[in-house]
């Protein structure tokens, strides 16, 4: 997906949060909103990916800080999905349809994307927001036609926030019930609330996959722009890749793998259009 002019003002709002997240005194603050924008600046264009101008401003704000601000925010994410996973696994247990049901469960949990919208800046409001989020339900539903590809298959399962890859224990769940052989996808290295293998091996979802593997970059997405051997391996030979959350969309986009399915959130416009659906809907598209 190329950058769209507002994904500007939202880039810079979510650097504003990480330094305050991240302890930076009022001083720092200025220097990252400065450094922000020159990084910014220099690369913004509609003929360049949104994730990868992305990729560039947060390096330059995680050198200045010298550290992972987001460290605390995704093990109280952990925490709280934790807590909601039994009733979730109930959900999922007792639904006519456990994998529609293990779907919606993953996408809601992909809420947890802090620093993009004022009514979710910390994990506890998933908690109050669970139920309404179900209610929901999926506003847009391929759920049956990702089901048939992935019986029998080699799944490139990229995951997006930490919290949201314990709700997706769920979905991995289902789908080695129907007989597929996963791949577990996660950040090579800490950037934003995304889950890295740290995440993974606390949550002891090693175990229950064929293998685990990383995007090795610091990146927002998928780096094709400087992709590791390994993971253009694993994505080349997957029979279905199912990617989670806007930046595997804002970056899968850009290439030509097929078929793929996306399992996200909605939250913004830009994303929403590409994609041809709705703002603030729980989706679930495949593209083949």
């Amino acid at each position: 997906m190329k950058v769209h002019p507002e994904c500007a003002q939202c880039l810079l709002k979510r650097i504003i949060y990480e330094t305050r997240l991240g302890g930076a005194d009022i001083e720092k603050q200025y220097v990252a909103t400065e450094i922000a924008l020159k990084a910014l600046s220099e690369r913004f264009s509609p003929h360049v990916c949104s994730a990868e101008i992305a990729t560039d401003v947060h390096r330059v704000v995680y050198d200045l800080l010298g550290k992972d601000p987001y460290e605390n925010a995704k093990k109280k994410s952990n925490e709280i999905a934790l807590q909601l996973l039994p009733k979730a696994r109930g959900m999922v247990e007792l639904s006519e349809n456990p994998f529609r049901t293990a779907v919606l469960c993953s996408i809601i949990g992909n809420v947890l994307d802090f620093g993009i919208r004022s009514d979710f800046e910390n994990a506890e409001v998933l908690l109050e927001k669970f139920d309404s989020l179900c209610a929901e339900g999926l506003g847009y539903d391929d759920t049956e036609k990702i089901m048939e590809l992935a019986r029998n298959s080699r799944v490139a399962y990229l995951t997006d926030n930490c919290g949201e890859i314990a709700f997706d224990t769920l979905l991995i769940e289902q789908l080695k019930k129907l007989g597929a052989s996963i791949t577990l996808i996660v950040r090579g290295e800490p950037i934003l609330t995304d889950a890295t293998m740290e995440d993974v091996k606390e949550l002891e979802m090693d175990k229950i996959v064929y293998k685990v593997t990383t995007t090795g970059r610091f990146a927002v997405g998928i780096p094709f722009w400087d992709m590791p051997e390994e993971l253009e391996r694993e994505l080349e030979s997957a029979d279905l890749i199912i990617a989670k959350g806007m930046a595997n969309y804002e970056t899968l986009s850009e290439m030509d793998y097929r078929p793929v399915a996306y399992l996200l959130r909605t939250k913004c416009h830009p994303v929403a259009s590409g994609m041809g659906l709705e703002k603030d809907i729980n989706a679930a598209k495949l593209y083949k």
